[in-house]
């Protein structure tokens, strides 16, 4: 019997409120009951479900946690803009307006794993760091103010790990300007990689890419 796209949605979102945050169609099986090549064709693709969902459960107060999670929706001029009938020069993604004075600022939105936005200082690379380091094959095994930041050991081959320095930075070329020595280093751990100098001997681990390619691998 053909699954009714109710029931689809309903697994869904509860998957999510599981959860804490949108899945990727990797993540949705180890929670969800149906397989996620099911929930895609009958939604379009898996990055329609959130909008799907939303339609589902506009006005349904036992789904309002599981809304709360979802990305915001397209504004009216953005759909327009998108569909080639905007009439607005302002061209997609270059609209800026003059800051308060006294409000925090935030980086651009990219809901990963409960965190809203991007990094826009160390703290944050550490923050990020943290969440994906066991799926980068790192173990952290301690941080501290001084340099190095971290004290970690990373899988190398089999069962074998090995120790190595990371320095945390939210663009590389800081490394220079904190004029950290650089032979007390392995790694550093970045937002934004933008030192073309490195030294060789110098792993660059560019999280901004590391974040684009789960987006572009998670359909």
């Amino acid at each position: 019997m053909k699954i009714k796209d109710s029931e689809l949605l309903r697994d869904w979102g509860e998957a999510t409120r599981k959860k804490q945050s949108v899945l990727s169609r990797r993540a949705y099986p180890l929670v969800g009951k149906y397989d996620p090549s099911t929930l895609a064709k009958r939604f379009g693709d898996w990055s329609s479900i959130p909008r799907a969902f939303r339609k589902f459960a506009k006005g349904k107060r036992e789904w309002a946690d599981v809304l709360a999670l979802l990305p915001a929706p397209p504004s009216k001029d953005v759909l327009q803009r998108l569909n080639g009938n905007s009439t607005s020069p302002t061209p997609p993604n270059q609209a800026r307006h003059a800051p308060l004075k006294g409000r925090p600022t935030y980086g651009n939105p990219i809901d990963f794993r409960g965190l809203r936005h991007e990094p826009v200082n160390e703290q944050g690379v550490v923050l990020l760091f943290g969440m994906l380091a066991k799926d980068l094959g790192y173990m952290i095994e301690a941080v501290q103010t001084g340099f190095p930041d971290c004290d970690a050991k990373r899988r190398v081959a089999g069962e074998r790990w090995q120790r190595v320095q990371i320095e945390f930075e939210y663009e590389s070329k800081s490394f220079r300007a904190h004029r950290h020595p650089p032979s007390g280093c392995d790694v550093i751990v970045c937002w934004r990689h933008n030192w073309n100098k490195c030294p060789e001997h110098i792993e660059i681990l560019e999280l901004s890419s590391v974040i684009r390619s789960l987006g572009d691998s998670k359909d």
